[in-house]
């Protein structure tokens, strides 16, 4: 069980000890991908060999909500998701500094004496190597490692990771899942992509024709492409439960009501325990079909078994 503690802003983080060296990494870290654990776990081992403790700056909003407010970059993960990824990989405390026009207008010289203000422990500083920050982005590795050697501080510079011979990056994983290329994206993220939600009552459609669904209240920044993936399904409750095999379609719904937004419609393979109102957790392993406007209700339903039958082939059911 994770205890690790989350700080909204520097200002609130004041009370990290500051007689146990403060292993600091920094960066967005959209999606805590295979490249950001590259730069966290290094802090994580490091504190514990000193008996120090590991912390996580990030920032929200993502800058570009401030910079380019009409064309934001969308995110893989909202902030409870990125910061319960973050405290999973083992570090004492998460700090999510609002990204404002104050913050943005820190001189790059200044960085670290406003975080040394603050956390009074700080001692090693962790980035990934093409890391930017201050005014304008003027800063980079090289000015953080002369400013700290100044500060008599530390820098690591976790070198880029690729995957299958390019970069691992928060842009490329969001390209995948907007390509549908979800097997692709959970190999660079490490982990599996997930969404959750609320069941919420829907119009019953799936029922009349033999494919009962759970429609999830889920309305994520970063879209993945609409489709059909074979995904797995879970109970989100203190006593938590079996991961049940699943067909999910996530889009506009084109042959029964063109939907003025995209929903998530999960029908689980065997018998479903769920219903209205409970909270799941929904694991997306792997790309089926797009999806598509059908002639009839007749034809959709011909497809949607053929749906069911590749995805319990997937899942060897």
């Amino acid at each position: 069980m994770n205890t690790g503690t989350v700080y909204v802003g520097l200002d609130q983080a004041t009370d990290l000890p500051v007689r146990r060296p403060l292993h600091l990494a920094v960066g967005m870290f959209d999606g805590v991908h295979l490249g950001h654990r590259s730069v966290i776990e290094p802090a994580v081992r490091s504190a514990r060999r000193s008996g120090g403790l590991a912390a996580v700056l990030t920032f929200d909003p993502h800058p570009s909500r401030l910079f380019r407010p009409d064309d934001p970059v969308r995110l893989i993960m909202d902030r409870e998701q990125r910061v319960a990824a973050l405290l999973a990989l083992g570090v004492a405390a998460v700090i999510v500094q609002p990204f404002d026009s104050a913050f943005a207008s820190l001189e790059a010289e200044a960085l670290l004496p406003y975080l040394r203000a603050r956390l009074g422990g700080l001692h090693t500083v962790y980035v990934g190597e093409n890391w930017r920050f201050g005014r304008g982005r003027r800063g980079d590795v090289a000015l953080l490692v002369a400013e700290a050697r100044k500060a008599g501080l530390h820098v690591v510079s976790a070198p880029r990771i690729n995957g299958d011979g390019e970069p691992i990056s928060s842009t490329r994983i969001r390209t995948l899942l907007t390509e549908g290329r979800i097997d692709a994206a959970n190999v660079l993220l490490g982990a599996v992509y997930t969404s959750s939600g609320v069941v919420r009552a829907g119009k019953q459609l799936g029922r009349t024709i033999g494919f009962p669904t759970l429609n999830l209240a889920w309305e994520p920044d970063l879209k993945p492409k609409f489709g059909v993936y074979a995904v797995k399904v879970t109970a989100l409750s203190a006593s938590g439960g079996e991961s049940l095999p699943a067909v999910a379609n996530y889009g506009l719904r084109p042959t029964v009501e063109q939907a003025s937004a995209p929903q998530l419609e999960v029908h689980v393979l065997g018998e479903c325990p769920y219903g209205t109102g409970d909270e799941l957790r929904v694991e997306w392993l792997s790309f089926l079909r797009a999806e598509r406007r059908f002639a009839g209700v007749d034809e959709l339903c011909d497809q949607i078994s053929r749906d069911r039958t590749e995805a319990g082939a997937w899942f060897g059911v």
